[in-house]
């Protein structure tokens, strides 16, 4: 029989065929080393931090942590036995059992009660600067995309915009600080941590938004002129809805980022302790916007780094950071779930 033709297409061994699989390996076992350290990360948050957040009892999770303040927490022993109790407890311990009044004990701040005013706070200043984020966002966005007209000076905005997404957020911190706690006399507050925390992503909000604005195909403008709309018509009923699922995209980036900040916050919106909730002891409406609150990434750096460390502020630190890595995982994906819609609900 007649030997089948050679292919000369086929790959042949050589040099340069040994150094393209070295180097595929070796950006193979890269991305595998850096998913192995990310699991290995979060793995531990979740691991230790369940032991805090859950418990082996009815209902199975640690309600206390999720509906009360930090407190410190009291260790002392009483009649042989170990008892740890945070700051209400124990001074009701000592009222109940007289005898208890002059036990020695060793207090540990921030390593009882719960983390409420965090939780709260979080979605307060997450909630509040996305929305401006968003409304400003797209506005410059539609400006940029549907309005402008290709010239020098819309070309240096765009540049001025990505050059903003690369700025550190100590820097937009700082920034915040001079304009709205101090020029603009708003203390630390909420309203001034919105403001901070929705100028940060901002560029990424402009950016990812005329993305999706340019996405949507000339036609649907062009038909809708023809038909007899006007300029914002068009805009409004025949581009944003198209456009929406990529907005949501940058929401779910923004999200990510706004919620993990602490020096911005730092400066301009989050406090250490704060008894109250905004809600409580106001005076008039207005006194909800010009207050601070506690924040969790915020309580996860001054646990970590600002008292000394223990096994007590470890459990603290580990349960925080398990519930932070919740509370953005459901924000994002109520996003996501609400892009998805919009997709199927939008197709061209």
């Amino acid at each position: 029989m007649d030997a089948p033709p050679e292919n000369h297409f086929r790959s042949r061994p050589g040099a340069i065929r040994a150094w393209e699989n070295v180097l595929h390996w070796l950006f193979r076992g890269a991305t595998y080393l850096v998913l192995l350290c990310g699991g290995l990360v979060f793995g531990q948050i979740v691991w230790r931090g369940a032991q805090t957040v859950f418990t082996t009892r009815a209902p199975f999770v640690n309600v206390a942590f999720f509906t009360e303040a930090p407190e410190s927490l009291h260790v002392f022993e009483y009649q042989g036995q170990k008892q740890e109790l945070g700051d209400r407890a124990f001074n009701a311990f000592k009222v109940a059992h007289p005898d208890a009044k002059d036990v020695k004990d060793e207090s540990y701040v921030y390593s009882a009660g719960g983390i409420f005013p965090c939780i709260v706070g979080t979605v307060l200043l997450v909630a509040g600067s996305m929305a401006i984020a968003l409304f400003l966002g797209v506005s410059s966005a539609i400006y940029l995309n549907e309005y402008a007209h290709d010239s020098a000076l819309v070309r240096f905005i765009r540049l001025a915009i990505l050059n903003l997404a690369g700025v550190p957020s100590i820097v937009f911190g700082l920034f915040g600080f001079g304009m709205f706690v101090i020029f603009f006399g708003w203390n630390v507050s909420l309203i001034a941590g919105w403001f901070t925390l929705a100028f940060m992503v901002l560029p990424v909000v402009i950016t990812a938004s005329e993305e999706s604005l340019k996405a949507v195909p000339k036609g649907f403008r062009e038909g809708s002129l023809a038909l007899g709309a006007t300029k914002w018509q068009t805009i409004r009923q025949n581009v944003l809805p198209y456009a929406l699922p990529g907005i949501l995209t940058s929401s779910i980036l923004g999200i990510a980022r706004v919620a993990g900040e602490t020096a911005p916050i730092m400066f301009t919106a989050a406090y250490v302790v704060r008894d109250k909730l905004p809600w409580e002891g106001l005076t008039k409406a207005s006194d909800f916007f010009f207050q601070g609150v506690m924040a969790l990434p915020y309580h996860i750096y001054v646990v970590s780094s600002k008292i000394p460390q223990n096994e007590y502020t470890a459990r603290v630190q580990y349960g925080t950071a398990f519930v932070f890595l919740l509370l953005v995982a459901l924000i994002a994906s109520a996003s996501i779930v609400l892009r998805s819609r919009l997709r199927n609900r939008y197709k061209w």
